[in-house]
């Protein structure tokens, strides 16, 4: 797989796979966890959702400002470390069972992330900057993006086994270790591109990161401040409000990168921020993973294992045993109940509907059933990633050799359709499980998983070799920053729609609001793409 590749690439491959490996490892387990009424925080599932995107959103927030201060002073390789030690740190006092230690532990992650994520993609773009490596670009960060999903494969298992056998504590301190090993990973590769941190001073004009900073984040801060206690809720609550305004000086200081660009810039800064804005929809269906699709493995589809099949999972600590009793399938009417919080205080906490509610056939009185974890359907979409992967490098280097590879803003256009296409085969397990009156295979998911994911790999990688190739490379981190800012918006909005969740009683009509938004984002791609590949090609 590295063969004929800079030897930089497996370093930052592996660096990249256990920091995945961390970060998805918590991700999965993340709102079970919330959602707990036993070890967790007994959230219903719109607070969970709520939190849960806007910590993601946060999460891809900061590489703007982790790639300036990249860009500026720190250089590339030190960011990154200093962002993986604080992600370790973050993911290991996760666990601790304390709403403050949690939010605390969650701005660790927040901000480890802001310095780690930007900086080790704009590292390995810097990697095959040179003559003999540059036509590899392509498929560089597609292997990279491999990595990725290895380390989101193989996590969810461990998070499985040992907060079934141990806690969440347990679980949430593997993520952490895993992150260590990036770190350990990264820094013995530090010979193989320590060449390629370079920084490039400013051009004449451009602005000192003391005055980004005045005239952006603390705007951004104060935005925020002016969002959460603004009266009454614009954008379904506090949180988003503060973000969504938050987000607004930020937005406005990319914009203004377009207009006080150079003559030379202009058209590929101008596509950039096009493709950026597009794919928000893009990143506000995909991340739905960890909310509204984690729900539906959760208690719409068939999690029993019976046979071998059973036997394995056991003894991988992967399944969980349920005991039925006629009498525990609670009513609709009896979810809600009262019970105190971490704090001592009474509240209402949610019970969700127990697993043998929409069992079809249900099992003999005190029958023991044993059912996979739940967040092993997070490994759903890395599985594919894997899978598919060397055979969309393989489809696209074909094309080269035709002289018919589409130019990348086609293929984020395709990657958008297949992802609208993608949420049809949800709309299809609703209908086949009654609208959740029954439990449907988990193949339903398995097959969402697999068409988003052709689309994913058509977006994703390429997004970040666009920003790679087509930046000055003074701020390259900073856009590579934009992405991720991309990333965020739509992360948040991934939170919204599934906060509304429990308010669609046909949940086919929630997916397909997702199909159309989708749609609506390709649609709009596909009019402009003349323009875009035009602008690349000059």
């Amino acid at each position: 797989m590295f063969k004929k590749h800079p030897a930089a690439l497996p370093f930052l491959f592996f660096s990249e796979m256990w920091e995945r490996f961390g970060y998805y490892l918590m991700i999965g387990i993340f709102t079970l966890y919330l959602k707990d009424v036993k070890d967790g925080f007994q959230m219903n599932e719109k607070d969970a959702s709520n939190l849960y995107g806007t910590f993601i959103a946060l999460v891809f927030f900061t590489p703007f400002l982790g790639g300036l201060i990249a860009d500026r002073i720190l250089g590339y390789r030190r960011s990154i470390i200093l962002g993986g030690l604080f992600m370790g740190v973050g993911y290991c006092l996760m666990g601790i069972h304390s709403l403050p230690a949690l939010y605390f532990s969650m701005t660790l992650v927040i901000i480890g992330n802001g310095f780690f994520k930007p900086n080790i993609s704009t590292l390995l773009g810097n990697v095959y900057s040179t003559p003999e490596n540059a036509h590899q670009k392509d498929e560089g960060y597609n292997i990279f993006y491999m990595g990725i999903n290895i380390g989101a494969f193989i996590c969810n298992f461990f998070g499985a086994a040992l907060y079934t056998t141990i806690g969440w504590s347990a679980a949430f301190a593997a993520a952490g270790v895993g992150m260590f090993i990036g770190v350990i990973v990264f820094m013995a590769g530090t010979r193989h591109y320590k060449q390629f941190d370079v920084r490039v001073e400013p051009r004449p004009g451009d602005m000192s990161i003391g005055k980004i900073m005045a005239i952006v984040l603390l705007p951004s801060l104060l935005f925020g401040v002016i969002g959460w206690f603004i009266p009454g809720k614009i954008f379904d609550s506090d949180s988003t409000d503060a973000f969504i305004f938050a987000c607004i000086p930020v937005v406005v200081y990319y914009a203004s990168l377009y207009f006080k660009s150079h003559e030379d810039e202009k058209k590929p800064m101008g596509v950039m921020l096009i493709i950026f804005a597009v794919v928000v929809l893009f990143w506000a269906v995909f991340k739905q993973n960890g909310t509204a699709l984690n729900t539906w493995a959760d208690n719409y589809t068939d999690r029993s294992v019976t046979g071998t099949t059973q036997t394995v999972f056991n003894q991988l600590k992967l399944t969980k045993k349920l005991t039925y009793a006629k009498d525990s399938v609670p009513k609709i009417d009896s979810l809600f109940r009262k019970t105190k919080d971490a704090g001592g205080k009474l509240v209402m906490a949610y019970d969700y509907p127990n697993y043998f509610k929409n069992e079809q056939t249900k099992p003999a009185e005190n029958a023991e059933v044993y059912v996979w974890s739940t967040n092993i359907s997070q490994s759903f979409n890395p599985f594919w990633v894997i899978l598919l992967t060397p055979l969309v490098v393989s489809f696209f280097i074909f094309l080269r050799r035709k002289g018919r590879e589409p130019a990348i803003p086609t293929k984020i256009a395709l990657g958008l359709l297949v992802s609208a296409l993608s949420v049809l085969v949800m709309v299809a397990a609703v209908k086949s499980g009654n609208n959740g009156s029954e439990k449907v295979s988990f193949w339903w998911l398995m097959g969402t998983y697999g068409v988003i994911t052709i689309g994913e790999l058509f977006l994703s990688p390429m997004g970040l070799s666009l920003v790679s190739k087509l930046s000055p490379q003074r701020f390259t981190s900073l856009m590579m920053g934009g992405w991720f800012l991309a990333t965020s918006i739509g992360n948040k909005l991934s939170g919204v729609l599934a906060s509304q969740w429990d308010l669609y009683t046909d949940k086919a009509a929630y997916f397909w609001v997702n199909f159309f938004l989708l749609l609506a984002a390709a649609l709009l791609l596909f009019a402009m793409l003349k323009k875009l590949n035009s602008a690349i090609k000059n």
